[in-house]
Parts: structure tokens; sequence; C-alpha cells
């Protein structure tokens, strides 16, 4: 991490485009103006945080992914008329 000291109404440069400038300090807090081009999303990390779970949410994930939708599923029951795997078949009924 690139740890950078900055006084009010200076700026750094990340890449050409976008361009971070130490609006205001108050105290503890420190304001900061955001310049990007429209195609950079620019998001406070909380509301990151929040649209990534949304669109895993939307996508069927969840925290775990699709390996958790998968466990949550019933096995297949066998068809009725033939035994499950890995047991001998019943009997066959006496013939009269």
């Amino acid at each position: 991490m690139l740890v950078l000291s900055r006084q009010r109404d200076e700026s750094i440069m990340i890449g050409d485009d976008v361009e971070i400038t130490i609006v205001d300090v108050r105290g503890e807090k420190v304001r900061l103006g955001i310049s990007a081009p429209a195609h950079i999303p620019v998001h406070r990390k909380e509301v990151y945080e929040a649209i990534k779970r949304e669109k895993l949410a939307a996508a069927g994930g969840g925290p775990a992914g699709p390996v958790e939708s998968l466990a949550k599923r019933k096995p297949p029951e066998p068809p009725k008329n033939e035994p499950p795997k890995g047991q001998p078949p019943p009997p066959a009924p006496p013939q009269s």
C-alpha cells in the first residue's frame, strides 16, 4: 500500500484519468473529491461490497457459491420398478 501525506487542496493522480483531491479536513474526518471518467465506477467500499453481494445473489450464488445450492438438492429417486443402486433385486413372486 502506498501511503501519502497531503494537505487541503492538494491532489494525487491515479493513472492519467483519476484525480483525488483533499477537499477538507475536520478533526478525524477527511473529505475527498474524486474526478474520474464516467466509465470508471467510484463507490465507498461498503457500497461496493453491497453491490457485489447483490450481484452474487442475483446470479444464484451465495457466500459459498453454486456448490452450496448443489448440496441442498435432494438426490433423484430411483424408478419404482428398479431397486436402489447397490441393493439386490427383490425376489421374484412365486409362480403358481
